[in-house]
């Protein structure tokens, strides 16, 4: 029986209304999963010396001039921020789950020049000091270095060539002198020599934490001491500011400690709270860190002398991932 004109017309509302609702489902879904905004606003650039930080209060990157006065607002929203040379690394948690981290490159001014997507939680981010090498870690598992079960990965790009990296865990690793393969394998926390080529990062493996010292070009790793976490070179290149466990206690686990390369002598600094951050070098002297907030805070960025004298000074309260643009 053929349909009369009122019929296919009803049918044919019908499939339009059908198609605008998926269409708007589609386009309501493909909203919701957008990022937040994280362009810097054009006066904000890198061009001033300052320190650098993410504001807990706004999730975007402000900085306290080197000239002194108040912090500027108005950076990139950024969960882990670092810069150095003409880069930043700018890592932002996605919404959605499973859980996806995008690292942004983004230039002195501030403008995204690259982006990837890696799977997990934004936690480390590096930039070497020429800029050309970049690093960040992901939590794939967990959210917690004090926790057991939880698995990183770190990748790492090179924007001479334009090569990533997407995992550091295939590296050959030699531990004791001897070649170590085992499956829980675990990289965090690179940090790049001036060379562009060699970095140490923290491994764990076995229930042990290493430092290794690698090597990019020779594609090669070696575990130099144990108990070593989130290692950190000074822009001289001769000591690493790192997290060292000293308790069994996860909610107080680790005490900040300097290690000279050219010996393996270390020292603890004068913060006694356990920090759980990858410390930046403000200079030669000075290491800067984030701890847990006061009033009410996320986090505050603090600073303390690298020698293991004087005590710690609040630098911003509700900060986080400090670095130092000179």
């Amino acid at each position: 029986m053929k349909a009369g004109p009122l019929r296919l017309a009803a049918v044919v509302i019908a499939v339009l209304l059908l198609a605008g609702g998926s269409l708007g489902y589609v386009l309501h879904a493909r909203h919701r999963e957008r990022p937040q905004q994280v362009a810097a606003e054009d006066s904000f650039t890198l061009d001033e010396p300052g320190l650098y930080f993410r504001d807990s209060a706004t999730g975007r990157v402000a900085r306290l001039p080197a000239r002194g006065g108040p912090r500027v607002t108005g950076g990139p929203s950024c969960d882990r921020f670092y810069a150095a040379g003409e880069r930043a690394l700018c890592l932002l948690k996605l919404p959605g789950l499973p859980a996806r981290t995008r690292a942004l490159v983004l230039d002195r001014r501030l403008r995204e020049v690259r982006g990837v997507t890696v799977p997990g939680i934004p936690n480390r981010a590096r930039v070497s000091a020429s800029g050309n090498l970049l690093s960040w870690t992901a939590f794939a598992v967990g959210d917690s270095y004090a926790t057991s079960g939880f698995s990183t990965r770190t990748s790492v790009l090179d924007l001479r060539t334009g090569y990533l990296i997407k995992s550091i865990e295939d590296i050959p690793l030699t531990i004791g002198g001897a070649r170590h393969h085992a499956p829980d394998v675990n990289y965090w926390g690179v940090t790049f020599a001036r060379d562009d080529n060699r970095f140490y990062a923290t491994v764990s493996t076995r229930g042990r934490t290493h430092l290794v010292e690698g090597d990019l070009r020779n594609w090669s790793a070696r575990a130099l001491r144990e108990n070593v976490e989130c290692p950190s070179l000074s822009p001289d290149n001769t000591r690493i500011a790192f997290k060292k466990k000293v308790s069994g206690d996860p909610r107080a686990p680790w005490r900040l400690y300097v290690l000279d390369l050219a010996g393996m002598r270390e020292h603890p600094l004068a913060e006694s709270h356990s920090v759980d951050d990858q410390a930046a070098w403000l200079d030669d002297s000075t290491v800067g860190y984030a701890l847990p907030g006061r009033e009410g805070r996320a986090s505050d960025i603090w600073s303390v002398p690298a020698d293991g004298t004087g005590k710690p000074r609040l630098l911003a309260p509700g900060g986080s991932s400090p670095v130092a643009v000179r």
